[in-house]
């Protein structure tokens, strides 16, 4: 039996329509991108490329900001990693198209 205890993480995707949480237990050193693999979520969702998927803790994209890329993040106890769906329109655009409107009304 290992001395190593496990922590108990989670995995969250969420479509408009369909949302799944799954917490399983991980061994210490597990990364982001073992645990969505482990979770299982995929097969809930078919539709979703985990390894071009992007990635967060709790709203804090991985790869970003001084984080390491979900191969490379090690979670710790109690850590959500969040699988990001693809945009559907650039928001930078969205904002300039809403200002041009707004100047010709």
């Amino acid at each position: 039996m290992s001395d190593i205890e496990p922590i108990q993480v989670e995995v969250a995707y969420a479509l408009p329509h369909k949302q799944k949480i799954i917490a399983l237990l991980v061994e210490p050193g597990t990364t982001a991108m073992l645990a969505v693999e482990k979770s299982g979520i995929a097969k809930f969702f078919p539709e979703l490329d985990i390894e071009n998927a992007k990635m967060g803790i709790f709203g804090q994209a991985l790869g970003t900001k001084g984080l390491k890329p979900a191969k490379e993040h090690v979670l710790l106890a109690g850590d959500r990693v969040e699988i990001y769906r693809p945009l559907i329109a650039d928001p930078k655009e969205v904002r300039r198209k809403r200002a041009e409107k707004a100047k010709t009304s």
